[in-house]
Order: structure tokens, then sequence, then C-alpha cells
């Protein structure tokens, strides 16, 4: 892919490719939150990334090369510029950690300088298309291919090692690449919320939480009678998309207990809805691990963490843990008919 002579359409394309796998899995990283399947994820995303630097010097050449022509550079600039910011960004919150500059995160700048990128790089691609040639996938193509894969991937061991020696907090991230935050200290978790969101204000003594019970019945809940019902103590990690996680003891009513025997039900929805429309769908099946919660460390919730009532969701990524619940329900559409990230 990348050619030894006249670097040009196979850097382009090897580029493309990294390009478009680094924001998949990016994407992808910010969704799951098992263990296992989080580092795989992580791992192949810094590999992808780090695979775009290795391309350089080839990359470097067409650059040069298309400079010299009489064209149009700005937006070839602004993506080279956005691009190296985004690579910049990711390996100083993955080796410093959170860093930030002015109020805004590394991360933030990582993924919002990918995502500028891949549109600059998408309207490149619509504007001047390529045919397809013979040539783009043959065994001397293939064997570049691994190279560029096992030179990337020894550059993320290398980076990840240096990283481990130093000493650095980027050694000490979680399998989903975030950092540690006020464990065991509700006051020192940061307050954040979806960005089309902003935090409501909810008088306890007039909250009602709605139940849409599986037999299509509607119960309203007062906070005093759902405070009584408040049985379930669950130590869960709260890992945000944020880059950050906390582990917290979390009280408050099993969704089982709640909603009582799903019976057909169980390989639907359960839906649990915000005051500001935030909505989202987990499987019935996971009732009994999800927790409406009303206390995290002994105390009731404050409006900034989701109180009075929010969803805990252990093993799934912050944006699941719906805050300012006031409603649930149950239907038979499968969890998986909603868009993997909110779109409200």
């Amino acid at each position: 892919m990348v050619a030894a002579t006249r670097p040009g359409r196979g850097t382009n394309l090897a580029l493309l490719v990294l390009l478009a796998g680094s924001f998949v899995t990016g994407w992808v990283a910010f969704g799951v939150g098992v263990a296992s399947g989080a580092r795989a994820v992580a791992v192949l995303h810094g590999v992808l990334g780090l695979g775009i630097l290795v391309l350089t010097p080839w990359k470097s050449v067409v650059v040069r090369r298309g400079l010299r022509r009489r064209r149009r550079h700005a937006v070839a600039v602004v993506f080279t510029l956005v691009l190296a910011l985004s690579l910049l960004a990711g390996i100083v919150h993955s080796t410093l950690g959170p860093v930030q500059v002015g109020g805004v995160s590394a991360l933030a700048v990582h993924v919002g300088s990918a995502v500028v990128a891949v549109l600059l790089a998408v309207a490149h691609v619509v504007r001047r298309p390529q045919r397809d040639r013979v040539g783009d996938l043959n065994r001397r193509s293939a064997l570049r291919a691994l190279a560029l894969g096992g030179t990337a991937a020894l550059a993320y061991a290398a980076l990840s090692s240096v990283t481990a020696l130093a000493g650095l907090p980027g050694g000490r991230r979680r399998e989903t690449g975030s950092y540690e935050v006020g464990s065991g200290d509700p006051s020192a978790v940061p307050v954040t919320q979806w960005f089309t969101d902003a935090v409501p204000v909810i008088d306890p003594t007039a909250y009602e939480l709605r139940v849409d019970r599986p037999d299509g019945r509607e119960q309203r809940i007062t906070y005093a009678a759902l405070l009584a019902m408040a049985g379930t103590t669950r130590a869960a990690v709260l890992d945000c998309t944020g880059g950050w996680w906390s582990e917290q003891t979390w009280r408050g009513v099993s969704l089982d207990v709640l909603l009582g025997p799903l019976g057909p039900l169980g390989g639907g929805s359960i839906v649990v809805s915000s005051v500001t429309g935030y909505t989202r769908r987990l499987p019935a099946a996971d009732a009994a691990s999800l927790v409406l919660a009303t206390h995290v460390g002994g105390v009731p919730l404050s409006a900034g963490h989701g109180g009075p009532v929010r969803l805990v969701a252990p093993g799934r990524r912050g944006f699941w843990w719906v805050k300012w619940v006031d409603r649930v329900g149950v239907d038979d559409r499968p969890s998986w008919s909603q868009p993997p990230f909110p779109l409200q």
C-alpha cells in the first residue's frame, strides 16, 4: 500500500483506511463498557492512529508534490493541521492524563478535530472520486499493509512501555482509557451531562416517577415512596466518555423490584426517560442489574449528579446512566432498535 519509489495513490489509500478505521474504533470505544472488549478496541484505535504517524514520511512527499502544482491548497492545509492536532491531543490524553487548556480537555480536542478531519476527507473523496484498480489489491500491497500495521503496533507497544516505565498517568488508565476521579467521594465526581441537556431544577417534594407497567397500567410514585422502597445498595463504576471513571456506592430501587415480573417482555426493552427528554432503551433481561438510585455515598443525589433519581447501569458507559429520571416503562421493542448514541 505504501509505494517505495513514488508515493501517491497507495499512500492515500492507506491514509484513508487508517483514518476511517481510527474514526470507527474511536466511536466503538466510546460505547464499550465491558473491560475485555474495551481494552481490545482501545488498543486497535491506538495502533491505527499511530499508523497515520508512521505513514507521515510517505504522505509528506505526496503533499509537497501537490503543493508545487497550481491548485487550491487551503483545504489540504486545514486537513493536515486538524489531523495533526487530533493525533497530538490523543497522545497527550493517553500518556499525560486528563490535561485541560482553557477548560477544554485534550480528549475533547482529539475527538472534535478528528470529526473535522473525517468530514474534510469525505468531502475530498466525493469531490475527486477514484476508480478501483487491479493493482490496489495484490500480494505486494498486502505485504506493505502488514509492514505498516506491524510498525504501528510496535510504535504503540513502545509508547505504552515508555508511559508505564516513566510513571506517567497514562499507565494507570482503565481498560476504556479513562482516568480515575473521586472514587468513594461523590463530591469530587465531575458534573457532566449530554451536550443538549442542562441541569434542571426539580423539587423532590413535587417529584413523581411515572412507571408504565407491563400490564399497561401507569403508576405514579412520589419521591418519599421511592425512598421507602430504596433497599438496594450497589457498588458500581461510572465510566464517562469524557475520559474519567469513578467507583461509588449507590442506593436505590432495583428495576426488577420496581417493575415486577416482565413475563413475555423479557426479550424487549426497559425504556428510561429523563425530564429533559433524554431516553435510553436497555434489555429487559438486565432489570435485576439496573438501579434507580436516590443516594450515592450515603447522601441524596445532588442535581448535578442526576438527583433526585438517576439510573445506575453497571458495565455500561456513562451515557446509559440516565439522569433526572421521570419515567420508566417496558415494551416489546428490542433494545438495539435505537441509535447507538443519543441524538436528543
